[in-house]
This record gives structure tokens, sequence and C-alpha cells, in this order.
């Protein structure tokens, strides 16, 4: 067994924890083994970022004691990639976290009938009750519903599957201790006494914007299935929903209103037959009633006054208004990316994509697929990494455009050095 103190420093290595933890597992097989390497072993390893390298060589283990010291004060428990309860189906992704943090208790998620709801925070009064009517039904007829904590469709599903007295867990996008939104402890501990808070940042951690296009990869990977319920073309939902396609889940979408611009992301998964069209939970659940003939059941709707009884009082309901302020969404800032002073500022998959992105243009995934000839699980990988670094930009509707001005070293035809753009 590696020391949990290793663990946690190894999962602190870089703005995007659990990235490239398992490509340096690979290559040096324990934690400790990445620990007590040096430099010139760092550089031995492929697709390894400079920044990640640089982090790498600070060994003070100061930030993994104080990790352990607040998830033993806040009764957090630390779940390693090598421990029984992690979860096999997040280790079948291309970059799985090597460290969990969990609050409350933990489902048994590859023998659950686990689904995923997504969709958008400021969600219509219909999606809000749609995805409340389906969390409700969900658990009623024996799955797990994860979710994460947004205000707007995650919200939804959670009060939904609570009121249905079924298993929740939560994905967050900030620390376990952290409130997001602000104002809803009662949800949290409701979430926790059902089922599960888990998130693969420490605590403390802010709910930066940059975090959840990280997040998005464990909701996907954690289900057999993910349903959009609503969302733009270019909304998180979208990226939940590629996650799950290119990690061989399947994904759901509930139709809606072809003049309304938060059903274009569910209409447009269903036009491109990417994900089946849904108007009730048992839609989605006969897809697995054979894999779990002992947990779902198909069961009849609850009485008119009975549902609405639920779906109109959620379980959890803020104490407090919320002020009205900022989310915290760092702006990017134009800046030039200079490959000949640093050629490893950015993997070979990121600089080809920032390649394929320069000038006044944008470019969806599907096209950058196409045009850099890289596999789409690794053009998603480096889209996130790319946003999380704000170096890339996703509009909506247009796909994704560069922040940042590319120079790197080239050769002409009779191999005279010159410079690029």
């Amino acid at each position: 067994m590696s020391s949990l103190r290793h663990w946690l420093w190894l999962a602190t290595r870089g703005s995007a924890p659990g990235m490239y933890a398992m490509r340096l597992l690979e290559h040096f097989g324990t934690p400790e083994s990445v620990y007590h390497a040096d430099k010139e072993a760092y550089n031995r390893v492929e697709g390894l970022p400079s920044r990640v390298r640089k982090a790498l060589l600070d060994k003070s283990l100061d930030q993994a004691d104080h990790i352990l010291h607040q998830c033993e004060e806040l009764g957090v428990r630390v779940l390693t990639i090598q421990d029984a309860d992690y979860p096999q189906r997040l280790s079948q992704l291309s970059a799985p976290p090597c460290v969990l943090y969990v609050k409350g208790t933990l489902p048994q998620v590859d023998q659950e009938a686990a689904i995923t709801l997504v969709g958008a925070r400021q969600a219509s009064p219909y999606g809000v009750m749609t995805a409340r009517r389906l969390g409700l039904d969900l658990a009623r007829q024996g799955a797990l519903v994860v979710s994460g904590t947004a205000r707007g469709i995650d919200t939804a599903a959670l009060e939904g599957a609570l009121s249905g007295g079924g298993k929740v867990l939560a994905v967050l996008g900030c620390g376990i201790d952290v409130v997001y939104p602000w104002g809803r402890e009662d949800l949290y501990s409701d979430v926790a006494a059902a089922g599960a808070l888990l998130s693969e940042y420490p605590p403390g951690t802010p709910p930066l914007g940059s975090h959840f296009p990280v997040r998005n990869r464990l909701l996907a990977g954690l289900s057999l299935g993910t349903v959009v319920v609503e969302g733009t073309e270019s909304s998180g939902s979208l990226i939940t929903a590629r996650w799950a396609l290119e990690s061989d889940r399947d994904v759901f979408a509930v139709p809606g209103n072809i003049d309304v611009p938060l059903s274009r992301g569910p209409n447009g998964l269903i036009r491109r037959g990417e994900a089946k069209l849904i108007q009730d939970a048992w839609d989605i659940l006969e897809e697995y009633e054979f894999l779990y003939p002992a947990k779902l059941h198909p069961r009849a709707p609850l009485p008119p006054q009975a549902e609405q009884a639920r779906l109109n009082v959620p379980v959890s309901a803020p104490k407090t208004a919320e002020p009205k302020r900022e989310e915290v969404q760092p702006q990017p800032e134009k800046l030039v990316l200079d490959l000949r002073k640093d050629p490893e500022a950015c993997t070979d998959d990121e600089a080809a994509l920032l390649r394929a992105l320069q000038g006044e243009v944008t470019r969806t995934a599907d096209d950058l697929v196409e045009e850099t000839g890289i596999p789409a699980r690794r053009v998603m990988s480096a889209l996130t990494m790319l946003q999380v670094r704000q170096l890339v930009k996703q509009h909506p509707g247009r796909g994704y455009e560069a922040l940042v001005l590319l120079k790197e070293e080239t050769t002409d035809r009779r191999g005279t050095p010159g410079l690029k753009p």
C-alpha cells in the first residue's frame, strides 16, 4: 500500500489534478517512485507539460499533510485508485482521478444502475420540472441518480431523486466543504445522508469555472448513461455527453421546442443519432433491466396529487436568498504562446489543435478530429486541458476559438529556419 501522503502530493501536481497522474503512475509504478524521481526522469515521460514537470520538482509534503488534517476534521474520506471501493467505471476513463474525496456513504457504483442527469443552470420551468420528475421516477424504479449541485437542472434532479427516496451521488467542481451554489448547505446535507458528495479537488478549493469541464468527465464516467435535459450546443451538458460517448457510455436526451435555444443541445444529439429520445424514466432504465433484474422495476406513476406534492415542494430549499454576485469566471487574456522559447508549453495534441485554430476561425470538435487526424477521445481531452489553461474558448453554437497566438519555428522547402505564423 502506498503512502496516502504521496498519493495526495501526486494528485496536487498542477491545476487539473488527475489529468496527468495516471501517465506518471504508468511510467514510474507508484506515487513514491514518482515522488523520488528527479528532473531527468520526469523529462523522459512523454506528453508531460513543462508546468507539471516544474510542480513535480516541489518535494514538500506540507500541502498533503494539511489536506489530511482538513479531511480528518471534516469527516471526509480519501479514496485512491488502488482502493477496493474506488469505482472501476472511473478507472476506465482515459484520465481517471488518482484521488477522490468522499463525504457520506459512497454507493457501490459498479453494482448500481447509475444514471447522470445534466442540463442548463439557467433552466426553463419545463426543464426544471422535467429533471425533477425524471429524478423522482429514476429513484422510485431503482436507479442511482448522479448529478452536480449547480442551480437549475442539477439541483432539480437531485431534489427529485431525494423525493423518491433513492440513492444519490453529487459530483463537485470544488472542495467538498465548499457549498456551491451558495446557501445550499441543506442540499449538501441531504445528499450526504442519502448517498455521497464526491470531488477530486481537495477541501477548500473554490468553484472556478475551469474546474467544471474537468469535473464533467467524472459525471459521464460514473454512470451507465447520461441524460441531457436542456442545454445549448456548446454548454457543459454537451461536454458531459461528449465524454460519455468517448467513454462508450449511453446518451439520452429530452426533446424540446425547436425554437428554444436550450433545446438545441439535446435536439442536436437526437438528430445526429448520438442520443436516444426519452419521454420518461423507464425509456432509460429499460436499456439496463436485463443487467439489474433485481434492482430495476417499472412502477405505476404516482397519483397526480401525490406526484404534484413531491415535484412542487423540493426536499431542500435555500434558507436564505442568495445575494446577486458574479460567479468566479476568470476572463482569458490574449497572449502569445511561443514554442521556440518553451517547446514543452503544451503537448503535441494541444499544439496541433491550437495550430488548427489559428486566425479568426472557430472549429467544432468534429472539425478538429477531421482536420488533425487525432482520435476523438484525445481531441476532447486536449480541448478540456486547453480550456482549463484558458488557451481556448468555446462559443455557443460556433465551436472552439484559440485565445493565443501560436509562434513556433518552422523550416521552408529549402530547410531554412523560419517563424510561424
